[in-house]
């Protein structure tokens, strides 16, 4: 198309240019006068035409480094905040899991820390199941089971690993805490600990005709035959005499009967 607006500009050149010889210019000169005019016709129309050409290769050369360069996005730094897989959602619901874990261990033990040993712990917050972590600050144990039931609900098997050999050389001498160490939380301590060694107990108990158990401050669990008192298991870290009111409504929700005295918890069922 650009080539018929060049042609056509050139040939209204070429007869005015024609007509103006032959209309001023005598016949003896007219014949220099006309291969005149079409030569610079031909010259002007070869260079637009040529122009032209040019034009449309360079902008089809363009055209085509432009294709092959890829689009550059626009870089944009990532956040400051920790994600998990690149999700920025699966780490905030990891950091509220992390919360409850810490708020139900440290109603127990208010100085323990914790880090996860299970890989991917978000998948696991998310879908339910059993992760391990590695517990510190906690004399009795160094790791625990963390479950999450499909109820969004969380709860710890506490767990202590030691290496046969350390066992081996420190005997079965137990570390003795102080009372500043004890459990401040009679539901939490109970959950965690007093409930698995006290059904136990119970069971055992039960099954040869028994109806009742005592559990000492020192953390004994016995059976009173008589006069006689007969050791069955122990609780580490009992808590101490104040908090033994509220633990006794704990055992009650369970659906026992217990009582306080002067030196002992009594539980019946």
């Amino acid at each position: 198309m650009k080539h018929k607006r060049v042609f056509g500009k050139s040939l209204t050149f070429l007869i005015v240019g024609v007509l103006a010889v032959t209309a001023f210019v005598r016949v003896p000169e007219q014949t220099w006068w006309l291969a005149g005019v079409f030569a610079i016709w031909g010259i002007w129309t070869l260079g637009s035409l040529l122009r032209s050409n040019s034009s449309r290769i360079k902008a089809a050369l363009d055209l085509k480094q432009g294709a092959k360069t890829p689009i550059q996005e626009p870089f944009e730094p990532c956040g400051t905040g920790v994600q998990v897989d690149g999700d920025p959602t699966s780490a905030a619901l990891l950091r509220h899991v992390n919360c409850r874990i810490s708020a139900y261990l440290k109603s127990a033990y208010p100085d323990v820390t914790w880090e996860w040993l299970t890989k991917d712990p978000e998948r696991l917050a998310a879908e339910g199941g059993t992760g391990r972590i590695r517990l510190h600050g906690i004399t009795d144990f160094n790791y625990a089971n963390v479950i999450f039931d499909q109820m969004a609900r969380i709860d710890c098997d506490m767990l202590r690993i030691v290496p046969f050999t350390e066992l081996k050389e420190s005997g079965t001498a137990e570390t003795v805490r102080s009372r500043d160490d004890l459990p401040v939380d009679p539901e939490v301590w109970y959950g965690i600990q007093g409930k698995k060694i006290l059904e136990a107990c119970i069971a055992d108990l039960n099954s040869r005709g028994h109806a009742n158990l005592i559990i000492k401050e020192n953390g004994d669990i016995c059976s009173r035959q008589a006069d006689n008192e007969t050791v069955r298991d122990k609780f580490k870290n009992f808590p101490g005499k104040g908090i033994w009111p509220a633990l006794t409504k704990v055992i009650e929700n369970q659906g026992l009967s217990a009582s306080v005295s002067d030196d002992c918890i009594k539980v019946s069922w």
